[in-house]
């Protein structure tokens, strides 16, 4: 049994957190998923940690792609779950288990793969073998303004915010390989 996500791995643990290389040209983590489904590993999660850090109390900072504008909070002072449709149960199992541990805002969603923004990272890549997997973000381009400018500082994390969303998300991880 397997959780995969982008952070650690724990090689003597069947609990193995593993890094991504989610990239357009070198398919990191596509091969790696191949290479899991080719060695039968039963993925039961993959979390894709994608751009966090970021945060705006400040209406009118978060942005969607229709028709989720319609729908979700627009602030940008939330960590998001975000699961195409077949790992609708990851998004509420993961939520559900940040939400026990962390007083922070949090959103989640098993959406449709079509809606831009959905399958952007590495859980994409775990998709395509069947497996569950979701991207843990601050939305990254809907919400932070400098994603991928020379304006892309450290000095835009809100590090005290993060290191919570971090915490938490240990947590979590745990919970799942149980």
């Amino acid at each position: 049994m397997r959780v995969c996500g982008c952070c650690y791995r724990f090689p003597s643990n069947p609990l193995s957190v593993s890094v991504c290389n989610f990239c357009p040209v070198l398919r990191g983590s596509l091969v790696y998923a191949e290479q899991l489904h080719q060695d039968k590993e039963k993925i039961v999660a993959m979390l894709s940690l994608e751009t966090m850090g970021y945060f705006s109390n400040i209406a009118g900072s978060q942005k969607y792609p229709f028709p989720l504008d319609l729908l979700y909070p627009n602030r940008g002072d939330f960590i998001s779950f975000v699961g195409n449709l077949n790992s609708r149960k990851l998004v509420r199992r993961t939520i559900k288990s940040f939400r026990d541990r962390a007083r922070f805002p949090s959103e989640g969603a098993a959406l449709p793969s079509w809606i831009p923004g959905v399958g952007w990272s590495d859980q994409w890549s775990f998709w395509q073998q069947g497996n569950p997997g979701i991207m843990i973000t601050d939305t990254a381009p809907y919400r932070y303004p400098y994603y991928h400018t020379e304006q892309d500082t450290p000095d835009k994390i809100n590090f005290d915010k993060l290191a919570r969303v971090v915490a938490a998300l240990a947590e979590v991880i745990s919970d799942l390989a149980e």
